[in-house]
């Protein structure tokens, strides 16, 4: 039998052991991990991603709704404004200006008739005519002059307009006229208007009206394609926009307006044409008419903000964790259905609310980090990174003292690969630039969320490119070490069904808290992570 001396001693020793677990100091990092909720970030959504907001388009109304909602928690957990503001006092709001040439009004006007732009014709080209001018019209057959052939032959288009056909001449026997074979030339194709328009200036031509062979669906197709394609003529950029329109630009009507305009018959226009096709010889001064046009261009200017919201560290306060995510969204579709944009990057936008509070009571209990956060919701993401890269190029704290930028962009669903498996997240960038940031990454989710990490998307040659489409990648070109969070996209992306009803609540806490962990230690470490890797 065991002796009742050594037994009462091994009980003591038991109980001991169990009173001094009782005082083990508690996982800090855990404990205020806990703070982020489903509830909470729904709680913030909801009004996110609300109608009232309409889609948050940048530099909207409903895009400063959001800047001015986020700033009010910002200062509610006791976070710093760092902006400055016009007057000299200091803002959560980080204030830039986009820029933007646009279409005015556009239209050509004849026989009465007035047509409209992106309806009746669409324009290749830049041009500016900012008062309505009145044009004569002549018909200059295919518009070419190469070799033998000249549709210009004793024509006079000086100070006119131009209406030629599409493509190149074809003989009845399958060759076309100018090469001789069955090889197009340079006056055929997707670029060909631009070799008809600059012969037609420089014969001395003001305008160009060309003919195109498509009728129908396939012409409203072509227009609805390339007024899409137009648009790159007025995408906003961050600085003001200096045009200079060379004049090089075409109008493209179908065979029908074209006719009207010149006061014939869709038949005679195409007898002129197979005329020419069957002779192999010019045939000009057709047809005549008259025409007024009018091609405006706009300048806007759109006011739009940055919310940098500050957590001084204690110690290390010097040096600086970003953690961002967009807060602007794509608005109102043309139809008029609002895109709330409840994923995209509603998610984002209030994972940032939910770590901040985590962090802000982690401070007022005297666990605050050794290092400064800066929580940073940019906006002009959507118009192309303008936001982060305004920042990246005007910092509120210096980017050489900027540790690392962990980037939130749509982790509230999940994408067709991972249906039957919700607990992942895709995870761009984490080595690009350190090693150290990656492991540590790793580490915090094996510690406390245990989610499959998937790299799918840091791959080089993924063509997704992803690695370069959000906010992130401002701060990486710039030497920043980043990790980009997302789960990929969905159906409703970019779409009016991004929607609060769809996110998966329980699923995106345990991600930001992946976040919250891998934050924690950046900011708590002895040592400030290095950039040891160059890695596309």
């Amino acid at each position: 039998m065991m002796n009742k001396n050594i037994l009462a001693g091994l009980f003591l020793s038991v109980n001991t052991l169990a009173l001094a677990q009782d005082h083990l100091p508690q996982d800090d990092a855990a404990k205020y991990a806990a703070t982020i909720t489903p509830s909470d970030l729904k709680k913030h959504l909801v009004i996110i991603a609300s109608d009232s907001l309409e889609g948050r388009d940048t530099g909207s109304p409903g895009q400063k709704k959001a800047a001015e909602y986020v700033s009010k928690y910002y200062k509610q957990y006791g976070l710093q404004p760092i902006a400055t503001d016009t007057d000299g006092s200091k803002s959560f709001l980080q204030k830039y200006k986009l820029y933007k040439r646009g279409w005015g009004e556009v239209y050509v006007k004849a026989n009465g008739k007035k047509y409209e732009f992106n309806k009746d014709f669409y324009l290749n080209g830049l041009l500016d005519v900012p008062e309505e001018a009145s044009t004569d019209l002549v018909t200059a057959g295919y518009g070419i002059e190469d070799g033998s052939y000249n549709d210009y032959a004793d024509l006079d288009v000086k100070d006119k307009s131009v209406v030629i056909f599409d493509g190149e001449p074809k003989t009845s026997g399958g060759k076309y006229l100018i090469t001789g074979n069955s090889e197009k030339s340079k006056w055929s194709g997707s670029v060909s208007w631009q070799v008809k328009a600059k012969l037609a200036r420089e014969k001395g031509a003001k305008y160009v009206f060309i003919i195109t062979d498509k009728t129908g669906e396939d012409l409203d197709k072509e227009i609805r394609q390339r007024a899409v394609m137009a648009r790159r003529f007025s995408a906003p950029t961050l600085k003001p926009v200096q045009e200079n329109p060379s004049g090089t630009a075409a109008f493209v009507v179908s065979a029908k307006v074209a006719a009207e305009m010149l006061g014939t018959s869709v038949s005679k226009l195409n007898k002129l044409k197979s005329g020419i096709d069957k002779s192999g010889k010019p045939v000009s001064k057709e047809f005549t008419g008259m025409a007024a046009l009018k091609v405006g261009r706009v300048s806007e200017t759109i006011d739009t903000e940055n919310v940098a919201a500050f957590m001084e560290g204690s110690d290390k306060k010097d040096e600086v964790l970003v953690i961002s995510a967009h807060l602007d969204h794509i608005g109102i579709s043309e139809n008029g259905e609002i895109n709330n944009g409840a994923d995209d990057d509603g998610s984002g936008t209030v994972s940032l609310l939910e770590l901040a509070e985590a962090f802000s009571k982690a401070k007022a209990e005297g666990k605050g980090p050794r290092r400064s956060i800066l929580f940073l919701n940019v906006t002009g993401e959507e118009k192309g990174l303008f936001g982060s890269e305004y920042y990246s190029e005007n910092p509120l704290l210096p980017l050489k003292n900027t540790i690392a930028d962990l980037n939130i962009d749509m982790i509230g669903r999940v994408d067709e690969a991972h249906k039957n498996d919700p607990r992942y997240v895709y995870v761009i960038g984490s080595d690009k630039l350190s090693s150290k940031l990656h492991e540590i990454g790793e580490e915090a989710n094996k510690k406390y969320v245990n989610f499959k990490l998937d790299y799918t998307f840091n791959d080089p040659k993924d063509p997704n490119r992803f690695y370069y489409r959000s906010d992130h990648y401002n701060f990486a070109k710039m030497g920043v070490p980043v990790i980009f969070y997302f789960t990929g996209v969905h159906e409703d992306y970019h779409r009016p069904g991004d929607d609060v009803e769809k996110i998966l609540f329980d699923k995106q806490s345990e991600i930001v808290k992946l976040v919250f962990h891998t934050a924690w230690e950046l900011v708590n470490r002895d040592e400030r992570i290095v950039v040891d890797s160059h890695k596309e």
